[in-house]
C-alpha cells in the first residue's frame, strides 16, 4: 500500500513537471496597429521587435490598414518600435508574451520634439 502511494505521488509530480515545461515553451502572439501623428493607421510601417534581452532583432511590416501580427513567439518580454518615412514611435519595452495568448499593442509614430542645436562656431576647427 505504501509503495503504491509513493508511486502515485511520483507519477503525479512527473506529470506536473511535464505540464509546466510544456506551458513554458508554448508560443504566444503580438498583434497591433501603428498610428501616425494624425492618429490614422500607417500602411507598410516597419515594426522592429526583439526579445527583452536584445537578442535576435526582427522586422515586419504593417498591412494596408496599419495592422500587424507576430505569431509563434516564445514566452518572453519583447521590445517593439515602429517607423515610417523617418518618423519613429517610442520603444515599447517589456511587452509580455504568454503561452496561448495574443497581446494587442498600439504604436504611435511621433515627431521629434526638437533637434539638438549645436554651436557651429564653437565646433569650427578654423581659427
Amino acid at each position: 500500500m505504501k509503495r503504491r502511494f509513493i508511486y502515485a505521488i511520483m507519477v503525479f509530480v512527473a506529470l506536473m513537471a511535464a505540464h509546466t515545461a510544456s506551458a513554458q515553451t508554448g508560443a504566444g502572439n503580438l498583434s497591433g496597429v501603428v498610428l501616425g501623428p494624425d492618429d490614422k493607421p500607417v500602411a507598410n510601417a516597419s515594426i522592429t521587435y526583439q526579445s527583452g534581452g536584445g537578442r535576435a532583432p526582427h522586422i515586419i511590416h504593417t498591412d494596408s490598414q496599419g495592422h500587424f501580427t507576430i505569431t509563434k513567439l516564445k514566452m518572453d518580454n519583447y521590445d517593439l518600435r515602429a517607423s515610417s518615412k523617418g518618423i519613429f514611435s517610442e520603444w515599447e519595452k517589456n511587452v509580455m508574451v504568454r503561452s496561448g495568448k495574443t497581446k494587442f499593442i498600439t504604436l504611435r509614430l511621433i515627431y521629434a520634439r526638437e533637434m539638438p542645436k549645436t554651436d557651429t562656431a564653437a565646433n569650427d576647427p578654423r581659427p
